[in-house]
């Protein structure tokens, strides 16, 4: 998403951060097979892994899960149920593929990395559609 956000011009409108629900890789940087496919298409992959925390949901206005765990883990998160209308399915954004979830490429190929880095790609533009037009009926 940072990458779409500054080829389009608008990293100094929209801050977007990543966060796992769970804390296997914190402070580790981007999977190298991940940063790779992502290099294949252009974009660098940097920062470090970090667990979701409940000041998340107070501050950002989207919540985006990568699957229907990940998704029930933010809502639990949200144990006051004030932040639930935020948090949402990343591939509720995409336009051209079907997918309701981002599947998880760590235990397969290479293909599988390229695959989610596409389906991710889909959903941000259609994120970022999104956003622009609730800023215009704003």
């Amino acid at each position: 998403m940072n990458h779409l956000l500054t080829q389009t011009g608008h990293s100094h409108k929209i801050h977007c951060d990543s966060a796992g629900t769970a804390a296997y890789h914190v402070g580790k940087p981007p999977d190298r097979r991940m940063a790779a496919a992502a290099k294949a298409q252009g974009i660098s992959l940097s920062g470090k892994a970090r667990q979701a925390q409940v000041e998340d949901l107070k501050h950002f206005d989207w919540i985006l899960a990568m699957d229907q765990q990940n998704y029930q883990d933010l809502q639990a998160l949200d144990r006051s149920g004030a932040y639930q209308d935020k948090i949402r399915l990343m591939c509720d954004f995409c336009t051209q593929f079907s997918d309701r979830e981002v599947p998880d490429p760590y235990y397969g190929g290479p293909d599988g990395f390229t695959y989610v880095i596409d389906l991710l790609q889909d959903a941000c533009r259609g994120l970022l559609n999104e956003l622009i037009r609730d800023v215009k009926d704003a």
